[in-house]
């Protein structure tokens, strides 16, 4: 937390403090990487049974459901394109608040199931299709969407594939292979992911910074305030809506903050690309401001020890 907040100060302070660009890019392949490895040797040594697979249909359903809501409660504050891209956004997930969230819990004791993990990378796709259907449904031209390269960008992003991927290296080589990477993927896992925060800090105060050529291009004062509160309410309901759905499936602790953690949080990566090849109408100073700027930190600084009290009063 204290390399993020560095992070905003230099922004905010107008440093030249910078991640540059391509060790940025590494360090998100690492942390997706790990997580992904660590998932499928956890994932590895449970029975794939009907409680898992409950699980990952509940997470999935989930990520269907929440870009409804989202849309047909906000196509009327920002429109119908920046609508269906907000509801992409919301309706997908942050690896980076999940990947922060699996290693409170491991700093807590708290012990997680591997197929979680799987549910993350579930939940990319439905939100980013769902968001440009309603889109689609309601624009009055009859342009044809590009399915084929929609799918691509949403089944077979970077993120998605590589989080797959680990997660089936680690659950066909198990205990043997967490044996001969552990070195790699547990013990430098902390560092590494304070050097990415730092870069998110960076970030996240620029793109608040943002805001007011977001306010600009709107020609509106009140845009700021409508993406603030947006993105606050958004946050809580998704929070809320997902304890339910955790509370339902009667999951254990660890999992359920997990399920809260990937309701709550919002996409700035698989979503804004797939968003720029297939709803360019979107105001991406809207959607990934609310996303990286307002819900990223609200995540990160207060939900997951707040989602965490709730589990233990409510949920588990």
């Amino acid at each position: 937390m204290l390399f993020f907040f560095l992070g905003v100060i230099a922004a905010l302070v107008r440093s030249d403090l910078q991640v540059p660009a391509q060790p940025a890019k590494l360090l998100s392949i690492y942390l997706l990487m790990a997580i992904g490895f660590k998932g499928g040797v956890a994932l590895s040594q449970n029975p794939l049974d009907g409680k898992v697979i409950g699980d990952l249909l509940a997470a999935t359903a989930l990520a269907t459901v929440l870009p409804l809501v989202v849309f047909f409660w906000l196509k009327r504050l920002f429109g119908s394109a920046d609508a269906a891209a907000l509801a992409a956004t919301y309706g997908s997930i942050s690896a980076v608040t999940f990947v922060t969230s699996t290693s409170y819990l491991d700093l807590q004791n708290v012990p997680w199931s591997g197929h979680l993990v799987a549910a993350m990378a579930l939940m990319e796709s439905p939100a980013i299709i769902v968001g440009l259907l309603l889109y689609r449904m309601h624009k009055s031209s009859s342009e044809n969407l590009n399915w084929g390269a929609l799918l691509k960008e949403s089944l077979l992003n970077g993120s998605v594939l590589l989080i797959l991927g680990s997660l089936f290296i680690g659950w066909i080589s198990g205990a043997e292979g967490m044996a001969k990477l552990n070195p790699f993927v547990n013990e430098l896992f902390l560092g590494v992911l304070c050097l990415f925060l730092l870069d998110m800090g960076i970030v996240a105060a620029q793109r608040i910074m943002d805001v007011r050529s977001a306010k600009a291009a709107a020609s509106t004062r009140r845009l700021p305030i409508k993406m603030f509160g947006a993105a606050v309410v958004l946050t809580a309901f998704n929070a809320i809506f997902s304890a339910l759905i955790a509370w339902l499936m009667g999951m254990p602790e660890g999992d359920a903050l997990l399920l809260i953690v990937l309701g709550a949080s919002a996409s700035y990566i698989a979503v804004p690309a797939a968003m720029r090849l297939a709803l360019p109408e979107a105001n991406p100073s809207v959607y990934l401001t609310m996303s990286l700027a307002i819900t990223f930190p609200i995540n990160l600084l207060i939900g997951i020890p707040l989602y965490h009290q709730v589990v233990r009063m409510f949920v588990a």
